[in-house]
């Protein structure tokens, strides 16, 4: 028994090391979102998602996959096995791609079309692969701002018609 309990122990201890000195998980935001191919059956985006490293020790990540949620529903989902070194202290651009399916794209129309909207809420999480770290989760959440939607003025009708 107090072997067992003496390579759970190592085990552990090992686990907690083999993080390299991270005393916080990386974050990760989307800093721009463009639609490059529309379809029927799925649309296809490109991102930026700029990685943070709140850390002491530099980050090789080799791959993510992530998702991305508008107002609680699913909206895009994405996975790249690009690879980018975030320095000590620092944060880098990396360039994905991202699929949303019809389905996703009319619960999110059907969900705008509701009006007296201002805002959208956002989640986006995922995994990220740490060259000998494994997996890191990560999770942000927030919301953006919707643009103004102005009704253009109305003509004046001419004189002597009527308003029907």
């Amino acid at each position: 028994m107090k072997t067992r309990l003496a390579v759970l122990s190592m085990v552990l201890l090992s686990a907690c090391a083999g993080l390299g000195g991270l005393a916080q998980k990386p974050e990760v935001s989307v800093a721009a979102l463009n639609l490059v191919q529309m379809g029927l059956f799925e649309q296809r985006f490109a991102l930026k998602l700029r990685i943070q490293n709140p850390n002491d020790v530099e980050l090789r990540i080799n791959g993510l996959s992530f998702e991305i949620e508008l107002n609680g529903k699913s909206f895009i989902t994405g996975l790249s096995d690009r690879g980018v070194t975030i320095p000590r202290f620092g944060e880098a651009l990396l360039e994905v791609t991202a699929t949303s399916t019809l389905g996703s794209a009319l619960n999110q129309l059907r969900e705008l079309q509701k009006g007296g909207r201002e805002r959208i809420d956002y989640r986006i999480f995922g995994r990220l692969n740490v060259s000998g770290m494994g997996t890191l989760p990560f999770e942000r959440r927030g919301d953006v701002q919707l643009p103004a939607l102005q009704t253009p003025p109305r003509k004046p009708l001419p004189a002597g018609s009527d308003r029907t």
